[in-house]
């Protein structure tokens, strides 16, 4: 039985950990969590995402895609005002009922759905 998702990963190329850390941890305000030792020699880095985790590891190519993780706040204007300002592009689709919501991408292209409860 499946009880949860435990990561999701993001591809992020190789020598992109700074570039990870400013969108993540800096703009998105996660916190950085240590890999395993036994993971450390593939690069990239973690980071927690409420009881969740969020893993950007290092690929050779990336390409962009509509696959996504969908990530919740509560402060979703406030979030797409600091990534506006950062000049991270944002665009706002269809909306679901019950939440808010805009996408935009990491620096590496990945697209991520940042959704606020109504």
């Amino acid at each position: 039985m499946i009880t949860g998702i435990a990561h999701v990963q993001v591809a992020i190329t190789a020598g992109g950990e700074d570039t990870a850390r400013g969108f993540y941890g800096g703009l998105l305000g996660l916190a950085e969590i240590p890999k395993p030792e036994s993971l450390q020699d593939r690069g990239g880095c973690w980071f927690a995402c409420g009881p969740q985790e969020i893993h950007c590891g290092v690929e050779d190519a990336l390409a962009p895609s509509r696959r996504h993780p969908a990530l919740l706040t509560d402060e979703l204007d406030a979030l797409q005002a600091r990534l506006d300002a950062a000049g991270i592009e944002t665009s706002i689709e269809r909306q679901l009922p019950g939440y808010r919501r805009f996408y935009a991408r990491d620096p590496f292209g990945n697209r991520l759905e940042f959704l606020q409860h109504q």
